[in-house]
């Protein structure tokens, strides 16, 4: 696959989520690649039957590049806390169950560290990219963001586990930075950033 090719190259994200189509779908726009949410061509989500984030990121994108013939993007991320041996973890999303909101997710949080005062955690995002279902180097990124818990949610931006996500070199939770900075700093944003000359190469092959 060359980049040399006047048409863009089509990827499918293994996700129908808006927010990271359009944050993706920009960023792969500079590589020539037209993104589409995988909701387009009526995928069967998969089972994310992995232990890691990573593992689930492959098993993702080699479900949509098999069910859509396109190559795949996937990212699983979610949030890692010390105390609690990592979970939430790749249960981050369904940590209070399966229809959970952000609210029930972190109200199970708070309750499950009432009583640690060892607070620290981190944020993980992995990203896989497969040129097709079987390919058997895909393009892994992955990104760390560090910080601690808080009892009590501050600030109005961001989602999931963002006001009790607190950045102690910013004073403040991530859910009371810009969005700009914010898609900077966090896990996500590191691992696009590495993201892009991997594809760069890979698409060059």
């Amino acid at each position: 696959m060359s980049m040399s090719n006047a048409n863009p190259t089509k990827v499918v994200l293994a996700s129908g989520n808006k927010g990271k189509l359009k944050e993706l779908g920009a960023i792969l726009g500079e590589l020539a690649m037209e993104v589409h949410s995988q909701s387009e061509f009526a995928v069967v989500e998969a089972e994310e039957t992995g232990l890691s984030f990573i593992e689930n990121a492959i098993l993702k994108a080699r479900n949509a590049a098999r069910q859509t013939g396109l190559p795949a993007l996937a990212d699983d991320s979610g949030l890692c806390v010390d105390a609690l041996g990592g979970a939430p973890g790749i249960y981050s999303a369904r940590y209070a169950g399966e229809q959970a909101s952000d609210a029930d997710n972190n109200a199970k949080l708070l309750q499950a560290l009432a009583t640690h005062t060892h607070r620290r955690a981190h944020f993980h995002c992995a990203l896989a990219f497969v040129l097709h279902a079987d390919d058997p180097a895909p393009v892994i990124c992955e990104g760390v963001w560090e910080g601690e818990i808080v009892d009590q949610p501050q600030g109005d931006n961001g989602f999931g586990y963002d006001p009790l996500f607190y950045i102690p070199d910013l004073k403040c939770c991530s859910a009371q930075l810009p969005p700009e900075q914010k898609n900077q700093l966090s896990h996500r944003g590191q691992a696009l950033s590495q993201l892009l000359p991997r594809l760069r190469r890979a698409l060059q092959r």
